[in-house]
């Protein structure tokens, strides 16, 4: 049933170039009984950048997690509304979530290679993809950090610990590493907040080089970042729950980039953006 749903799935990423990468509907999601984060409307577009901006707090993180299902993991957590992926519903029954999170990588907030060779480090996804010949291997190795802007760095050293990288180079590889499964999504939480000026202009750079081939949202608590490098922005803030005192995140506004920092819709966006208030 899996197998028949997931060739479904693939004909339908194939053949709906007009149908958003990922819409949300009403999107909520609980953790027990509080609502982290309500009432979610966005669309991301193939082969852009969106950025997710706002105060801590604000449930981007948590809105991100929901495009992998990574929340599935929380015992407390629950996802109500729809988020649909290529049209299809990524909460659906019989959508595979280890199937979802071949199609869509993250990328962390921290640097964080496998504790293995930079080779293995690459190696490791399409390995468990079942790609068992070396010669196939060297070429997505050599590939995928090529395209991740490292392997003029690490080429003489494949064989050596990852571990041994700077950060900005950890974080590089962890992108490689994504890359080398052939997503069609990269999520990624704050890919910049631990590394040195240079280290995150280079990660910006690459970003922009990459979106030509794989669909991006970046949470960012960086403004200028966000500025800088997406096409469409989302900011969320928080107000405060009637059903409780507790706040709960909402998207106060989404829009071009371009838009949202000359020109928002909402005065709140305005205050944050300018750094009145966040």
């Amino acid at each position: 049933m899996e197998e028949n749903h997931e060739e479904v799935v693939t004909q339908q990423v194939a053949s709906h170039d007009d149908v958003p990468v990922f819409r949300t509907k009403d999107l909520s999601v609980f953790y027990g009984d509080f609502r982290a984060v309500r009432d979610v409307n966005v669309y991301i577009k193939a082969r852009e950048i969106t950025a997710f901006i706002g105060p801590s707090g604000c449930g981007k993180s948590t809105v991100l997690r929901c495009f992998d299902r990574m929340n599935d993991l929380i015992p407390t957590a629950r996802v109500e509304g729809t988020v649909e992926y290529h049209g299809v519903n990524l909460y659906d029954r019989e959508v595979d979530a280890v199937e979802v999170r071949r199609r869509v990588g993250m990328v962390f907030q921290k640097p964080n290679p496998f504790p293995k060779s930079i080779y293995d480090n690459l190696a490791f996804g399409p390995r468990l993809n079942g790609i068992k010949k070396k010669a196939d291997l060297d070429v997505i190795v050599e590939s995928s950090l090529k395209r991740a802007a490292l392997w003029d760095e690490v080429k003489d050293r494949l064989k050596a610990s990852a571990m041994g990288l700077s950060g900005g180079q950890q974080q590089r590889l962890c992108i490689a590493r994504c890359i080398a499964v052939e997503p069609d999504v990269i999520l990624m939480d704050e890919p910049c907040s631990a590394l040195d000026p240079i280290a995150t202009a280079r990660i910006e750079d690459l970003m922009q080089e990459i979106k030509r081939d794989f669909t991006i949202i970046i949470v960012t608590h960086n403004m200028q970042q966000a500025a800088r490098v997406s096409d469409q922005t989302a900011f969320f803030t928080t107000e405060v729950n009637p059903e409780s005192d507790r706040r709960t995140g909402v998207l106060v506004e989404f829009d071009k980039t371009q838009k949202m920092f000359s020109n928002p819709s909402d005065s709140r966006t305005e205050a944050y953006v300018t750094g009145r208030f966040g």
